[in-house]
């Protein structure tokens, strides 16, 4: 450990210092909307974001989110919660602290705490785009510790298929189709993707610490999306969108989970005048989950969360670039479960806020922001301000410091669930729960110069009322039937740090290296009990590599060849030795350090086939003991794929 910061500090000086004789050129322009709600050039934007490229997605080879995120970028763990549920660690927020959006608009529903991530796939993907820290000055509740905008591919030719297929170890298959065309005033693009892998055992070493996992298991999915564009006039657009998904999971051979998610919308955009721009939107999403009985070949829906929402946003531009923005919402949101103490709830959330985007030159710039939010449920109403400024001292260099408040309203699940977690406890609901608030500051720094950039960030968070589970308890009367409520903690924080590299030379090399730092306060519950989390904490250090090189052989054949690495620190936390009986007491459970490396080729044959060979987990890591809380790696995989693109 003690050698990992001159190791990074060594990787950012041999990268400068070979880039300062380079010729190619960087390109990190892209557009990002995601900070400000407006658009905005990467350079230009007061608000630190990160953009994960198309180029990025492709060589990456990722089906959905999950794999994307986890190979792009450090201090990110997805492992598993209770039944294999998948969870995520995102620099000390979880997936209810994380929003993610497609285009803008939440999905619905969530499964442990977290969104459905096999639902966001990487089919027909533009860009991703993350920013840090708190956001629900612009997006509300659960925006407190970032915001994931997948923004989808838009066509500019009259026609584009694309088509390929992968398959890999443990029969792990995707086939990916996308069909798009642009006729006069007219675009619609089609998507659909079917993914799956087959269950798997795995093994372990003798006498684990606690609870171990013997089965991998499996899924398959389907997801079909398609959007019309149609521009009535000069400046006023209109677009109808509509999604399926499904996903079925077999832990049981007579009862295979079944996951479904309904989704569509209306928008417009109007570009009233060059100064001027109104854009409104409908949104419809039903997130279902079911239990398919193969005997008597019944469906019985167990859990329905369905939003509508309605949007307006108005942006006005000053003569002299100022940008004044103001902005509506209304959501209704219904959740039916059969696990809640009366099957359903509903409550309405309205919302507005402000922002004020001031540019007084090329060198300064700040951006601030008001929302107030209204829950009915609760009568919750929450005033939230965020303020961000951008100083350009320098071509090529920017410094960026913000603050941001946050918070996160208590969801129904959270106030109204009641229901056996797989004979553990009883998970029950707590309607007197506070909304999560807190503070986020951060900076950063990032420079660029020809062919190479450095990216350096800082941030503090300090969260008041986390939302979280307590300690099991009993009831009098009730014999040893176990309980565990939702409660507020006090005292928790997050601090971190990360610094990214990256280059591009003459000859078609390239390489980036990002390390991230996390330090967690843990929380306390209003006993002053320690409340460990119960997920994985964020690992302190993690490290992510990526090293490639693109060479033409003729006008018919490309060459790819890209070797990446994520390594993540050792990480402790306290467990029960079995959760089915707490009487067994606790344990602090390590979890060693890993790193998984991958091995990628790009065959491009002519400007229609594209060959991948891909040998992941290269140096054939597999955990000793499958926690829950662990790589689920079980050794070398190896995978391949082929692509068509027509235009």
């Amino acid at each position: 450990m003690r050698r990992l910061p001159t190791l990074v500090t060594a990787l950012v000086t041999a990268l400068a210092a070979t880039a300062a004789t380079a010729g190619d050129t960087l390109e990190l322009n892209p557009l990002t909307v995601t900070g400000t709600r407006t658009p905005r050039l990467l350079k230009d934007t007061p608000v630190q974001t990160r953009v994960i490229t198309a180029t990025d997605i492709s060589r990456s080879d990722a089906t959905n989110i999950e794999d994307l995120l986890q190979q792009e970028i450090p201090g990110i763990e997805f492992t598993y919660s209770m039944n294999q549920q998948t969870h995520m660690n995102f620099g000390g927020y979880g997936g209810q602290g994380i929003l993610f959006l497609v285009d803008g608009e939440r999905p619905a529903g969530e499964t442990m705490d977290d969104v459905d991530f096999s639902r966001l796939t990487m089919n027909n993907v533009e860009r991703v785009e993350i920013v840090r820290g708190a956001s629900s000055a612009i997006y509300g509740s659960s925006a407190a510790g970032g915001v994931v905008n997948i923004i989808t591919r838009r066509l500019d030719r009259p026609f584009r298929l694309v088509a390929d297929g992968r398959i890999g170890r443990h029969l792990d298959r995707r086939v990916n189709m996308s069909v798009a065309t642009h006729r006069g005033r007219t675009a619609n693009t089609l998507s659909a993707t079917y993914s799956g892998i087959k269950n798997y055992d795995v093994k372990n070493g003798p006498s684990p610490e606690t609870r171990v996992i013997s089965t991998i298991y499996g899924n398959r999915t389907w997801n079909f999306a398609d959007r019309v564009t149609v521009a009535i006039a000069k400046g006023l657009e209109v677009s109808a969108r509509a999604g399926y998904y499904f996903k079925e999971i077999t832990r049981v051979h007579d009862v295979p989970e079944r996951y479904r998610d309904y989704s569509g919308g209306l928008s417009g955009q109007w570009n009233m005048s060059g100064a001027d721009e109104l854009r409104v939107s409908y949104s419809f999403d039903q997130y279902d989950k079911s239990d398919f009985r193969r005997a008597t070949r019944r469906d019985i829906r167990t859990y329905s969360n369905v939003q509508n929402t309605f949007r307006a946003l108005y942006s006005h531009t000053f003569g002299g670039g100022d940008v004044f923005t103001a902005g509506a919402d209304y959501c209704h949101d219904y959740l039916l479960n059969a696990r809640t103490d009366r099957g359903d709830h509903r409550q309405n959330n309205v919302d507005a806020f402000v922002q004020y985007d001031l540019r007084r030159s090329r060198a300064w710039e700040a951006v601030a922001t008001l929302r107030y939010d209204h829950f009915s449920d609760g009568s919750l109403n929450r005033l939230t301000p965020r303020v961000s400024v951008r100083y350009r001292p320098v071509k090529g260099l920017d410094l960026r410091a913000g603050y941001g408040m946050g918070f996160r309203a208590p969801t129904l699940k959270e106030k109204y669930y009641d229901f056996d977690m797989a004979g553990i406890w009883i998970v029950r609901g707590n309607p007197l729960l506070k909304p999560e608030s807190s503070h986020n500051v951060n900076i950063s720094a990032d420079y660029t110069r020809r062919n190479w950039n450095v990216t350096a960030s800082a941030y503090y968070n300090h969260v008041n009322d986390r939302i979280s589970t307590g300690l099991p308890y009993t009831l009098p009367g009730e014999g040893s039937q176990l309980y565990l409520s939702y409660i507020n903690l006090r005292g928790y924080s997050i601090a971190g740090a990360d610094v990214t590299v990256q280059a591009v030379w003459n000859g078609g090399f390239s390489a980036k290296a990002s390390y991230a730092f996390t330090h967690e306060r843990t929380a306390r519950d209003r006993g002053g009990n320690r409340a460990d989390n119960r997920y994985l904490p964020s690992r302190p250090h993690a490290l992510t590599l990526r090293g490639g090189w693109t060479h033409s052989f003729g006008t018919n054949y490309t060459l790819g060849v890209e070797l990446s690495g994520r390594w993540l620190s050792a990480v402790s936390n306290n467990e029960y030795r079995d959760y089915y009986d707490i009487t067994a007491g606790t344990v602090r459970v390590r979890y060693p350090g890993y790193t998984i490396w991958k091995l990628a080729t790009t065959h491009t044959i002519g400007k229609r086939v594209k060959v991948t060979l891909t040998a992941d987990n290269l140096l054939n890591y597999r955990p000793r003991y499958y926690y829950l809380n662990a790589p689920l790696t079980d050794g070398i995989s190896l995978r391949a794929g082929v692509s068509l693109t027509i235009d």
